[in-house]
């Protein structure tokens, strides 16, 4: 969400929706404007890097100065990329006292497939990964967006603002309508305001994400800056926080993704997860060195291991030395087993008590409902719509 100017201000209470005045101008600018077709532009990148960085100094003073709000879709098990990339900070902004609202992406699942699989398996998988890694959900709420109607109600209006050649100019909805090798749906082509629908509705200020999903914060963006325009200010503008994760390569040497089926899975058994590393694919030369552009396939092990035990990568090379690939690979599987036994244990009971998954999600929908339907009494009020308030 994974779920993307005015400067998200950190000294307003959480619970504000407004984060400034907005320009009474009219705002010609597009997300194309600001995003190459191709991603995120070199000029927008260094922006965000820069604002998260700054965004990191105001948590460390005050982590209730921003809200949280990041997802999934419900495709099917999490994996090692996951946890690495973005579940293990998603518990860290939650211990550290940031208000967080994880949204369960299910009615996007059907954007790039004719039917939808087991969601109610899924969904209950994902809950018990997130409770699993850390989450806690007494201060962070979960909750599938095809349950609050109000959310999905702002679609409309969000919709109106946007034009269907910036959609088609949206450099995911292109990359992932040619990955599905379907004729692109009308669900998939809005997927973007959808998920500016996602953030927005739950009061959004910060979006967790990756160099990839810039686009989609940056027409969240727009969206909220042109709502404010032409009805008055309603919606703060989000932040992207990027992650300082690496990408995690699959078994394969490739991205590690649930479509290729080169994944180690979160629930996976330790044997499975061992057999994963020893065919994983690394080079022919013995001695180990840290070199991501060189050894790519390398370099990846030595970061999993890295960022498990918190160590630097070139000086658990180091260390490895000679020892080679299987010293290597042997170092990966004990220490991923080792970081995920508590994990995959927790994960283990929760799926045994489906209906505790089940409260949490409940709950998690019902705090959602209440704060959507907060705002879309907003909108209405801005735009005029409320007709039976008095």
């Amino acid at each position: 969400m994974t779920i993307p100017t005015v400067t998200a201000q950190t000294t307003a209470p959480p619970e504000t929706i407004s984060t400034g005045t907005a320009s009474r101008l009219p705002d010609t600018r597009t997300a194309a404007d600001t995003l190459a077709v191709d991603g995120a532009t070199d000029a927008t990148f260094r922006r965000a890097r820069q604002m998260s960085e700054r965004i990191e100094a105001d948590l460390r003073v005050d982590p209730t100065a921003y809200r949280v709000v990041t997802g999934d879709r419900p495709t099917g098990d999490l994996h090692l990329g996951h946890y690495i990339g973005t579940l293990a900070n998603r518990v860290r902004l939650q211990n550290a006292g940031v208000p967080v609202t994880v949204v369960i992406a299910d009615y996007q699942v059907i954007t790039d497939r004719e039917r939808p699989g087991p969601l109610r398996d899924r969904v209950r998988a994902l809950v018990a990964d997130y409770l699993a890694a850390g989450l806690d959900p007494q201060r962070t709420a979960i909750f599938p967006h095809s349950a609050v109607p109000a959310l999905n109600q702002l679609l409309l209006p969000f919709l109106s603002l946007v034009s269907v050649a910036e959609l088609h100019r949206n450099p995911t909805v292109k990359a992932e309508s040619l990955a599905s090798r379907r004729t692109l749906s009308a669900l998939m082509l809005t997927y973007p305001v959808h998920q500016a629908a996602d953030i927005l509705c739950c009061r959004g200020t910060l979006v967790p994400v990756g160099k990839d999903q810039l686009p989609h914060i940056e027409l969240a963006r727009v969206i909220a800056r042109r709502f404010n325009d032409l009805y008055g200010t309603v919606f703060g503008e989000p932040e992207a926080l990027l992650s300082s994760a690496p990408v995690v390569l699959g078994v394969d040497g490739a991205k590690m993704s649930k479509t290729r089926g080169n994944t180690i899975l979160l629930g996976a058994d330790e044997d499975q997860t061992t057999a994963a590393i020893r065919a994983a694919r690394t080079d022919g030369l013995r001695r180990i060195t840290f070199d991501p552009p060189a050894r790519p396939s390398v370099a990846n092990l030595l970061t999993i291991v890295g960022a498990l035990s918190g160590r630097e990568p070139a000086r658990i090379a180091d260390e490895i030395g000679d020892g080679g690939a299987s010293v290597l690979k042997a170092l990966a599987a004990e220490v991923i087993n080792e970081s995920l036994r508590g994990l995959r244990a927790r994960r283990r009971e929760l799926l045994a008590d489906p209906g505790y998954l089940d409260e949490v999600l409940l709950d998690g929908t019902v705090r959602a409902s209440v704060a959507a339907a907060e705002t879309l009494e907003r909108v209405r009020a801005a735009m005029g719509m409320d007709y039976f308030s008095g």
